[in-house]
């Protein structure tokens, strides 16, 4: 498994969109939280947010092979099976079942962060410290405001990791404040 420099490095080798590497910035940011949450290896997790989406650039115009790619990779690398697997079930189209801890908090991650961005976005300062909980539940119940970011699947975090919204809501807005200059918000 490479380390958290390695691993970034390859990020910066194989994705250039600036957004996307802040997504999975983001997304390792909110792993590393609910490892700690979870009492979990935190490294191993936030590897796998960090580098969930490692393919999508190669594999965006197909979006039924995206994550195959990446999955594979990461396995070449040297990542565990759980990692893998957790990496090739973020992506719905492939009809892999999330079995593991690690596995279901990735799929709440990935759209959570979008999400909270978007409502910092909109903020007059455009800061993530800016947000709070009261506005983030309030953009969450506007369907039309960040649509890509499914609610159901930021909801899954209630039956599938056992943390109230609000909860799960309240972390990931931390996380990604601890990492806000990264983000430019």
């Amino acid at each position: 498994m490479l380390n958290r420099d390695e691993a970034l490095k390859l990020l910066q080798e194989k994705v250039h969109d600036e957004n996307l590497i802040k997504h999975m910035l983001a997304t390792e940011a909110v792993m590393r939280a609910l490892a700690r949450k979870f009492g979990e290896d935190e490294e191993k997790w936030g590897l796998t947010g960090l580098l969930h989406d490692i393919d999508y650039e190669e594999t965006k115009e197909n979006p039924e092979i995206h994550s195959k790619i990446g999955a594979q990779w990461l396995k070449e690398l040297g990542f565990g099976d759980d990692v893998v697997h957790a990496v090739l079930a973020h992506n719905e189209r492939h009809g892999v079942e999330r079995t593991s801890l690690l596995d279901k908090a990735l799929w709440a991650t990935d759209p959570v962060t979008g999400f909270i961005i978007a409502v910092a976005l909109v903020r007059p300062d455009k800061k993530l410290a800016s947000v709070e909980l009261k506005s983030m539940k309030k953009k969450f119940k506007e369907k039309s405001f960040a649509a890509g970011a499914d609610r159901e699947q930021i909801k899954s975090c209630e039956v599938e990791l056992g943390i109230p919204l609000d909860d799960f809501l309240e972390l990931s807005l931390q996380a990604l404040i601890g990492i806000a200059d990264q983000l430019g918000l």
